[in-house]
C-alpha cells in the first residue's frame, strides 16, 4: 500500500504569527484541562515543566517510508507525556521523565542542526505537552532558514483550540487513533491509557489536522511534503476494536492513509494486564488487514510482525540535546531505553 502522490504541497499557509496560543498560563492543552500555571513552576497530569523537556535529537529510520526516505527523519523525542498507556514502548522518557530541559534556542538549534545533516523532515515526537514551546521555536527557525516539512507526531488527545495555534507551521501530521468510539473502545481507553473521551477528543483533532493540511502529498522521489497519516496500533486481543477504529476512517477520512501497525511489545506495566501480555499473532493481524481491504481502505502501510521487537526502541542519548541556555549539547549524560 502506498501513499498519493503529488508535486507540490498543499498546506500553502503562512505561519499564523499573530496567534497567541490560548495555553501558556493556564494549561489547557489536551482535554485534561488542568489550567495549571507552568511558568510559575505548576505541572498538571502531564507533568511537563515550563521549558520543552527533550530526550534525544536524532535522524530516525523507522517510520513509514514517506517520513524516513533514504536521509531519515529529523526525530525531536519529547519527554512526558498527557497518556498513561500500560504498553508504552517509550515509557522511560514518557512516564520515567527522562530528558532535558530545553529553551527555545535550544529547539531551534536541533531543528536546523537535523536539516543540516539531511533529515527530510522535523519530526515531532509526542509535542502535546509543549505546543506552545514548539510554536515558537518553529516561527524562529522558519525566519532561519527551516525549510523541510514539519511533522507533528502525536498521539492526538489534545483540544482543537491548541492545535489551531499550529496551522501554517505544521506540514505533515502523524496522529494515533488507539481506541474506537463506543462502550468498549471508552473501557479500554480508561484502562490501558488512563484517558476518558480519548476517542471524540482524537477524532475531533484528527479532523482539525485533515482540515489544516488536506490530504497526502508527496514528491517525485515519494518523501512527504504535507498532510495526514493516522496510525493503528493493532493490540493482542482485541482486533473487533481494530475493526471499528478502520470503519470509522473509511467513513470520514476518505483518501487519508492508514499505517495499520503490528509492532505491539509487552513492556513496561503490560504484564499487570494479563489480557495484552503477549505479542500479536499472525491471524489477529491478517484479520486486521483482511478488514482493511473489504471495507475499502487502499492508502496505507503495514507492518512485519517482527516489528514487535525491544531492539526497535531508541537508545535514549541525552548527549543530542543542548541544555537550556548552554551552547549545545554537553555531551554528560547518555542512557539506554532497555
Amino acid at each position: 500500500m502506498t501513499g498519493q502522490s503529488g508535486r507540490e504541497p498543499t498546506s500553502g499557509r503562512e505561519p499564523a504569527s499573530d496567534r497567541k496560543p490560548a495555553s501558556e498560563k493556564h494549561c489547557r492543552l489536551c482535554p485534561r484541562l488542568c489550567r495549571v500555571d507552568r511558568d510559575a513552576g505548576e505541572v498538571g497530569f502531564c507533568l511537563a515543566p515550563a521549558l520543552a523537556k527533550v530526550s534525544q535529537a536524532s535522524l530516525h529510520q523507522w517510520e513509514e517510508p514517506c517520513l524516513s526516505g533514504t536521509r531519515g527523519s529529523g526525530t525531536i523525542f519529547f519527554t512526558e507525556c498527557n497518556l498513561r498507556c500500560v504498553f508504552c514502548q517509550n515509557a522511560e522518557i514518557s512516564q520515567g521523565h527522562l530528558g532535558r530541559e530545553v529553551d527555545r534556542a535550544g529547539l531551534v538549534s536541533m531543528m536546523l542542526g537535523l536539516q543540516e545533516r539531511g533529515a527530510h523532515n522535523i519530526n515531532l515526537v509526542s509535542p502535546t505537552p509543549y505546543i506552545p514551546q514548539i510554536r515558537a521555536a518553529l516561527l524562529e527557525a522558519r525566519a532561519r532558514g527551516l525549510s523541510v516539512p514539519v511533522v507533528y507526531n502525536t498521539n492526538a488527545y489534545e483540544t482543537v483550540e491548541a492545535l489551531q495555534t499550529l496551522e501554517g507551521l505544521v506540514q505533515i501530521y502523524l496522529p494515533d487513533l488507539k481506541y474506537p468510539g463506543d462502550a468498549e473502545g471508552e473501557a479500554m481507553a480508561r484502562r490501558y491509557s488512563k484517558a476518558p473521551r480519548y476517542f471524540e477528543t482524537a477524532t475531533a483533532a484528527i479532523m482539525e489536522m485533515v482540515r489544516q493540511v488536506g490530504p497526502l502529498v508527496l514528491d517525485d522521489e515519494g518523501i512527504a511534503q504535507s498532510g495526514v497519516i493516522v496510525r493503528h496500533l493493532v493490540i493482542p486481543g482485541h482486533v473487533e476494536a481494530t475493526k471499528r477504529v478502520l470503519d470509522w476512517i473509511a467513513a470520514n477520512l476518505p483518501g487519508v492513509p492508514v499505517s495499520l501497525m503490528s509492532q505491539f511489545t509487552p513492556y513496561h506495566r503490560a504484564a499487570e494486564f494479563p489480557e495484552i501480555n503477549r505479542r500479536l499473532t499472525r491471524r489477529e493481524y491478517h484479520a486486521a488487514l483482511d478488514h482493511f481491504f473489504a471495507i475499502g481502505l487502499e492508502e496505507g502501510w503495514t507492518q512485519e510482525l517482527s516489528a514487535a521487537d525491544e531492539a526497535f526502541i531508541p537508545d535514549w542519548d541525552l548527549d543530542s540535546v543542548p541544555a537550556a541556555g548552554g551552547p549545545g549539547p554537553s555531551g554528560s549524560e547518555k542512557r539506554g531505553s532497555k
